[in-house]
């Protein structure tokens, strides 16, 4: 019997693809906007401040803070259930993106994670691809 996947996003979606492909290079990226700052992310293809269509990509350090988080404790994904409890985490990235993901290397979620909690990415591979985590500083 195999093991179980995690299930993965489409890496070649048009809006997303530069953001997997900097993942590629363990690079965290992220959007901002030219025209009025605003910084986005998840990626689109127009602002969220101004509705503009010039963003850059940038770089993030992956250094962050937790913001909130939740103890998943039951999950009926195969891949998921074999990791069960797991935190599920906003994490604040240093550079202003808020964004969605699993805080790893921890030992008790009950105890061992807190809002405000600075937090590293860490990278899960899949190919040529990576998955970013993070993992408690």
């Amino acid at each position: 019997m195999t093991e179980p996947t995690r299930p993965l996003p489409n890496f070649e979606e048009s809006d997303t693809a530069p953001f997997w492909e900097g993942t590629r290079d363990r690079q965290l990226r992220f959007q901002r906007c030219n025209d009025c700052d605003t910084v986005i992310f998840h990626p689109r293809r127009h602002c969220v401040g101004c509705l503009g269509h010039d963003l850059i990509w940038h770089d993030a350090s992956g250094q962050g803070t937790v913001y909130s988080y939740s103890i998943v404790r039951q999950s009926y994904h195969p891949f998921f259930r074999q990791h069960v409890p797991y935190v599920v985490a906003w994490v604040d990235l240093d550079e202003g993106p808020r964004l969605l993901s699993n805080v790893v290397g921890i030992g008790d979620p009950s105890s061992d994670v807190h809002c405000g909690m600075a937090v590293r990415v860490e990278w899960e591979p899949h190919g040529d691809y990576a998955i970013p985590l993070f993992r408690p500083l």
